[in-house]
């Protein structure tokens, strides 16, 4: 059976894993994301030792970053991860492991995971989003990731749902990043007299709990976030939209009024076969979508 490294590079830690090609995970590990290209070097001598201890060949390796890929150069990321922006990456590293390296856009390997092995198993057109301190997404048409022309779309965080808005760590206001982020969502719930700095899930449950502002913060997320959603539909009418980030697994029925409102708000002809649903991976989504661009079954 063939094998593939995969490695999720995160602006604080990075997450990696040797995959077979059934989503099998044999080895995994997490690093903190320090020097990047050292440590990308590290884990793929760690994995290759692993690799060769349990008699297993490797195909090649996977790596999903935020950023956007230009060919071979990674650009986009110059705020998050200076260190490799404008770097051909991929032969640089290639050269290091002696050993075929794909690189792409993290919350698109994210959605290729979920594709591969989780929650979009066997569709072909699906809207993923992906909520943390921003918004990532990736889309699957015709079976296949999309990211428009030179790898410079997808970004699906960056539609616009408000109008001004608020400013955009992109450059542009209102979008969908910045009102239905978690980094967003912490933001209303101090505006609306909670705690300064709280995260996601502890929002989440006080909203559960029935505090007046974590209720207040949660409707505004749900709002934006039911917003965007509808907009997706409309233009792609997914089989499924499938939403994954940590917020998700906060417990009870977070997907449940981002269901109700993207729903409300959608063309009915367009929803009509849609399913909204949580994504099923988790944190493993990001480096089993790297080893699953390896392996390259879906495109």
């Amino acid at each position: 059976m063939p094998y593939a490294i995969g490695i999720d590079v995160g602006g604080t830690n990075i997450k990696y894993g040797i995959v077979d090609a059934g989503g099998e995970i044999l080895h995994e590990g997490l690093r903190a994301t320090a020097r990047v290209l050292d440590e990308l070097k590290a884990i793929i001598t760690e994995l290759g030792e692993v690799a060769a201890l349990k008699g297993l060949s490797v195909e090649g390796i996977g790596i999903g970053v935020p950023a956007l890929m230009d060919g071979e150069v990674v650009t986009g990321c110059g705020a998050n991860l200076p260190e490799i922006e404008g770097l051909a990456l991929g032969s640089m590293l290639q050269r290091y492991a002696r050993l075929p390296v794909v690189i792409d856009n993290d919350a698109s390997l994210m959605g290729l995971a979920e594709l591969r092995f989780g929650a979009a198993k066997g569709l072909t057109d699906v809207v993923f989003l992906t909520v943390g301190t921003g918004v990532g997404g990736a889309l699957v048409v015709n079976g296949g990731l999309y990211s428009g022309y030179r790898g410079r779309g997808g970004e699906l965080g960056h539609i616009r749902v408000a109008f001004p808005g608020r400013p955009c760590g992109c450059g542009a206001s209102g979008c969908l990043e910045a009102h239905a982020s978690v980094k967003a969502l912490s933001r209303d719930y101090a505006d609306a007299g909670g705690n300064a700095g709280s995260d996601g899930r502890l929002i989440f449950s006080r909203y559960l709990a029935g505090e007046d502002a974590a209720v207040v913060a949660m409707h505004h997320h749900f709002a934006y976030l039911g917003s965007g959603i509808a907009s997706l539909i409309n233009i792609f009418s997914p089989q499924k939209v499938i939403i994954g980030g940590g917020i998700t697994e906060a417990g009870g029925d977070y997907i449940g009024p981002i269901r109700q409102e993207a729903l409300r708000l959608a063309m009915k002809e367009t929803a009509a076969q849609t399913l909204i649903e949580p994504a099923l991976l988790g944190n493993k989504a990001g480096f089993l979508g790297a080893a699953a661009l390896v392996f390259g079954e879906v495109f």
